[in-house]
């Protein structure tokens, strides 16, 4: 069995309001010894040293002391530790975390800063993989423009919202990501009209139809999952992205602007006053921390932005803002892009200069990716920013490259804890 020494101490944090009852009982046990004293005398004492077989020998004497005090300690210690095991079983008995993590995700977890998270995609769901490890006061913007894929056919076919991206920030969100990503994720392959279709997106869909609503059918399937956080879909609007291509022409629909092999020179909405979810504006607003990134540009970050109010929520909100910069272009989308590039696009969309930190990866891809990753007509995307941006952010550079398994085959991403990390230790919002 692996031991951790912070998994078994997390019981001894500061704000757990574990120590305070266990010197309570402490303090009780020593004037219940005392009573015992009071009641029958000193002599019992004075009897009981004598019947100890001690030989005379004070160091003797003072040996079995600490021995027996060590030995009561230790008992009292794990007694406590069985009680709150047995209380978190009784009130939980479906659930097999240790009482210490749940304990700490009560007490610790739940005091974190407020951060609001927004864009889509796989980007999103990283970044929320590592967010839920420091606080769970997370608030997930997700965008819900998509009509390719499963989502697209569902939407189509179900007239319900696209529910992909969504799928994938619950699962990020999830207290057991692990064992439930398998199921979730899983694919149907016949019959026909099921074949793609992820078990994840065909019980969201259902879940909108029995719950009346699709922010409903998120906090369901959040409640079932035990997600750290909450998802918002950034519009229960029924809405599609149209782009306008360099030569003028306009496109309707994020799968075909994305395969048209024409540049990109902006994005809108086919609707151009699409409400934002009731609850949005208000956790931007009451956001300590708000993060846009990682993401494709034109189809899981601008989307969002579109959306009335929210871009104006996050230039005026007072909480700090972070940009996570992507790791790769993406074909069809930001082909030959570099850093800057990324964001003066995006400053066509929302003020960058209210923004505080711009973190970027510094490391490059092993040869073997990105000899992968030419083959898709994707590369790294170029830093050429120097030591400073017009928009007066401030820039952090780190190792941030992580892989992961994605469409049956290994990609670039960013580690979510390597990311999360360099957030952390740069932010205010999370006492730096």
């Amino acid at each position: 069995m692996k031991f951790s020494l912070r998994a078994s101490l997390r019981w001894l944090y500061p704000g757990l309001r574990v120590k305070r009852w266990i010197l309570l009982a402490s303090i009780s046990m020593g004037l219940i010894v005392t009573a015992l004293l009071l009641g029958f005398g000193e002599g019992i004492v004075v009897s009981l040293h004598r019947a100890l077989p001690l030989g005379g020998t004070p160091w003797i004497a003072h040996a079995l002391m600490a021995g027996l005090l060590a030995l009561g300690v230790l008992g009292f210690g794990f007694s406590i530790l069985r009680l709150v095991r047995s209380m978190a079983r009784s009130l939980a008995p479906r659930r097999a975390a240790r009482p210490s993590t749940m304990i700490y995700r009560r007490r610790i977890l739940d005091r974190g800063p407020r951060v609001v998270a927004i864009g889509g995609g796989t980007g999103l769901s990283t970044l929320l993989r590592g967010l839920k490890e420091e606080t769970s006061n997370i608030t997930a913007i997700v965008t819900v423009m998509d009509d390719g894929g499963s989502s697209g056919r569902l939407r189509a076919e179900v007239d319900v919202l696209p529910p992909g991206d969504v799928r994938n920030c619950i699962l990020a969100l999830a207290e057991d990501e692990s064992r439930l990503s398998r199921y979730l994720q899983h694919r149907f392959d016949r019959p026909a009209e099921l074949a793609g279709h992820s078990l994840g997106n065909l019980l969201l869909s259902g879940l909108e139809q029995a719950t009346g609503g699709f922010d409903r059918a998120i906090e369901a399937m959040a409640s079932v999952l035990n997600t750290r956080g909450r998802v918002l879909p950034a519009t229960l609007a029924e809405t599609h992205l149209v782009g306008t291509m360099e030569d003028g022409s306009r496109i309707e629909g994020e799968s075909r602007i994305v395969f048209d092999p024409r540049s990109i020179r902006t994005v809108g909405l086919k609707d151009p006053l699409v409400q934002p979810h009731p609850d949005v504006l208000d956790a931007i607003k009451e956001a300590d921390l708000i993060i846009l990134g990682p993401g494709s540009l034109y189809t899981s970050l601008v989307p969002n932005l579109l959306v009335e109010g929210i871009a104006r929520g996050v230039e005026q909100a007072a909480g700090e803002k972070v940009l996570v910069a992507n790791l790769m272009t993406q074909p069809g989308e930001t082909d030959g892009y570099t850093l800057k590039r990324h964001l003066d696009v995006l400053d066509e969309y929302v003020s960058l200069t209210s923004f505080d930190l711009l973190i970027a990866n510094a490391e490059a891809p092993s040869e073997a990716f990105l000899s992968r990753y030419r083959d898709e007509a994707a590369a790294p995307v170029i830093d050429d920013l120097g030591e400073s941006t017009e928009y007066g952010m401030l820039i952090v550079r780190d190792r941030l490259l992580g892989t992961a398994e994605w469409g049956g085959k290994e990609t670039v991403k960013h580690n979510p804890k390597k990311l999360v990390r360099a957030i952390v230790k740069h932010t205010r919002a999370f006492g730096a």
